[in-house]
């Protein structure tokens, strides 16, 4: 009896070991199973880049066998390290033509990546009992473009040099729509000085064009723009039917108001001749200071062979105007011009607010006041256009030119009207 009381509390004893061992078993387990989920959660993200990098190169025509080395990168950059000399990563695609696409998705898309990813990785308490690395696999499907493709706002067409030059604080922004440059040159876009340019796209011929040496100083393109370099086809959207020659049958004198008084000009005013109903024609046309105040007719104004010249100091607009510029006119809106300049909303120039004919090579100037507006289409495919230096004009427009200079805090909207091209963007998605 003394005997069995001393062994008494060995079942104690037994019983806080097992118990120690049971728990700390527990840890361990935990410990694996939150491991585990921590290291699916980084395949995941694998997973998802490399299927995503994989698809933006599959959409873009002869760039697909580039998309094994832009999966592996891309999964390497989130966590699965393709390169390593002992127990590497591995991705593994189905594209385009082979494979199943199994998404719950009833329409199955033209292009799609699917995306492979797998590592072997360590265990804790599994490991006491095989020594084998386990191996994480998880998989990823990307829709590669879809045919999505972005309106163009702003075609500039020169086939070489600078078709975009941004200084001293100018903005261009462009909802729902893109900047096509046709330059094939490595200077292609230039953003310096405090600019910015934001865009659905932002598209140049040139695959040379270094953005890191073009984009500096302070300049800077959103970081949700679309930058698409090398694009195949080039931005030449067809015009509008120009007027004849014809409609200006009588040669118009040169006008130029002034002096401080009230002014009305254009279709049915006695300033110009009016022909073929609400065209109205001058050979040019110049409204200057003096504390003039102009109202412009709703019509077209044929401007043939001089200038267009808006004046500093005055006040001048007009609500359903287009001016066409044609036999070397030209256009210059000076600085300190508080001009408000609609274009019409029906009719063959529904939308334009400068038409310049396509031989036509005159630069036009856009530079404002204070409290300038300028909204309607701007088509000079021959010219360069300027615009700048009135931090308070806004210029709402879709624009066509050979190339675009913008400074001295000028600020451009533009957003989709009529076609003016298209471009690819070809946007990866995940799918599942």
């Amino acid at each position: 009896m003394r005997t069995w009381r001393d062994e008494s509390g060995q079942a104690t004893a037994f019983m806080a070991l097992f118990a120690g061992i049971l728990g700390l078993g527990f840890l361990a387990f935990a410990l694996d199973a939150g491991y585990f989920f921590h290291e699916k959660r980084i395949a995941q993200s694998a997973a998802d880049a490399a299927a995503v990098a994989a698809a933006e190169e599959d959409a873009y025509p002869g760039e697909s066998g580039n998309a094994q080395a832009a999966a592996e990168a891309a999964a390497t950059l989130n966590g699965f390290n393709t390169t390593l000399a002992k127990n590497p990563a591995t991705v593994t695609l189905t594209s385009l033509s082979s494979g199943t696409y199994s998404s719950s998705s009833t329409t199955v898309p033209t292009a799609w990546v699917q995306a492979v990813v797998s590592k072997p990785f360590p265990t804790f308490f599994l490991g006491a009992f095989n020594r084998n690395l386990s191996t994480m696999t998880i998989t990823a499907m990307a829709v590669a473009g879809e045919g999505q493709t972005s309106l163009t706002c702003v075609c500039l067409e020169g086939s070489s040099g600078q078709n975009l030059n941004m200084s001293n604080g100018s903005s261009l922004s462009a909802s729902n729509c893109g900047v096509t440059a046709d330059s094939s040159g490595s200077n292609a876009i230039g953003i310096v000085g405090g600019s910015t340019l934001s865009a659905l796209t932002l598209g140049t011929v040139s695959t040379s064009w270094d953005n890191g040496s073009n984009i500096n100083n302070g300049g800077s393109i959103a970081a949700s723009t679309r930058v698409v370099q090398g694009i195949s086809s080039s931005c030449a959207p067809a015009m509008p039917t120009a007027p004849t020659d014809s409609v200006c049958s009588i040669d118009p004198a040169m006008l130029q108001l002034g002096g401080g008084a009230n002014y009305t000009v254009g279709p049915g005013s006695a300033y110009g001749i009016t022909q073929g109903g609400n065209t109205v024609c001058y050979n040019s046309l110049t409204v200057d200071g003096n504390g003039d105040t102009v109202t412009l007719n709703a019509g077209i104004y044929v401007i043939n062979g001089g200038e267009l010249h808006f004046e500093s100091g005055t006040n001048k607009g007009g609500t359903g105007v287009t001016f066409y510029l044609m036999g070397g006119a030209s256009l210059v809106i000076d600085n300190g011009a508080n001009v408000n300049l609609v274009a019409p909303t029906s009719g063959t120039y529904s939308g334009v607010l400068i038409y310049q004919a396509a031989s036509d090579t005159q630069p036009l100037s856009v530079q404002g006041g204070s409290s300038a507006t300028i909204n309607g289409a701007i088509y000079a495919p021959g010219a360069a256009i300027t615009l700048g230096n009135g931090s308070g004009t806004t210029v709402t427009a879709q624009i066509v030119a050979q190339s675009l200079t913008m400074n001295g805090g000028g600020t451009l909207k533009s957003t989709p009207g009529s076609n003016l091209g298209t471009l690819n963007i070809s946007v990866s998605r995940i799918s599942e």
